[in-house]
């Protein structure tokens, strides 16, 4: 079936253990070609939101719709293979670079996975070693720095060419440099794509279409980074004590 990506999220809730409830009616639409922007104090249910849409979790009560369907009726296998996750968490297998490349699209030629590279900003460092795309990265990827792995993650991620790209504070854990190079892959990425962002710089928030500022499992407020940054609420408190600090270091 033919994929748009239009993804509604109706009157949701959710909890792990049906004692604490994790989110609260929570509702937004993103529309095909668009992105939102997810932010919220730690443990006010960012990433909870964004591991109902694959079905990680179901929700307790309300819909997570995917082009209209709700996810609990599509196949499974369908709707993974549409979403595209680049966490904070990177997992590389021990082998090589077109190794990893390879396990998200096995028919990519060498051509798709230039590009794809060129795109997460790692081309020129896998072009200045001995063996390119040949190179060794080992278990988990301990002959790469995080930034380097992040970047092959996020390459990997585009030659699947999902419908929806997925980045869940996919800088959060590198060093300045490392995170502006990621940063500079993820921009015009967000730009062209249907995405969700979990985000923790200002840089990656302003390249979102709509920011969703979450609290205690609640859609408190919302909009762009000029309607909140001086409305003197939560995403206002943010800003001064959590991403201009970050984005001024």
């Amino acid at each position: 079936m033919p994929v748009k990506c239009d993804v509604d999220i109706s009157h949701v809730n959710f909890s792990y253990d049906k004692e604490r409830q994790i989110l609260k009616d929570i509702n937004f639409d993103l529309e095909s070609g668009h992105s939102i922007a997810i932010v919220g104090p730690s443990g006010s249910g960012k990433s909870t939101i964004i591991n109902l849409i694959p079905r990680l979790y179901d929700v307790d009560k309300g819909s997570v719709s995917f082009d209209g369907i709700d996810v609990r009726k599509l196949d499974l296998g369908f709707l993974r293979q549409q979403i595209g996750v680049v966490s904070q968490e990177t997992y590389l297998f021990n082998g090589s670079i077109r190794d990893n490349l390879l396990y998200a699209c096995p028919g990519a030629t060498e051509e798709d996975m230039i590009e794809a590279c060129k795109k997460a900003n790692i081309y020129d460092f896998i072009a200045a070693q001995e063996d390119g795309l040949d190179t060794m990265v080992g278990n988990r990827g301990l002959k790469l720095s995080g930034g380097e792995k992040q970047r092959i993650s996020i390459a990997r991620v585009l030659l699947k060419d999902p419908a929806l790209l997925i980045f869940d504070e996919a800088t959060s854990a590198l060093d300045s440099i490392s995170e502006s190079k990621i940063q500079e892959a993820i921009d015009p990425i967000v730009q062209s794509r249907t995405s969700i962002l979990i985000a923790h710089r200002l840089s990656t928030i302003l390249a979102a279409d709509e920011i969703l500022v979450l609290k205690d499992g609640e859609i408190v407020e919302r909009g762009t980074h000029q309607d909140l940054v001086g409305a003197g609420g939560v995403y206002t408190e943010l800003y001064n004590t959590q991403f201009k600090r970050i984005d001024e270091a």
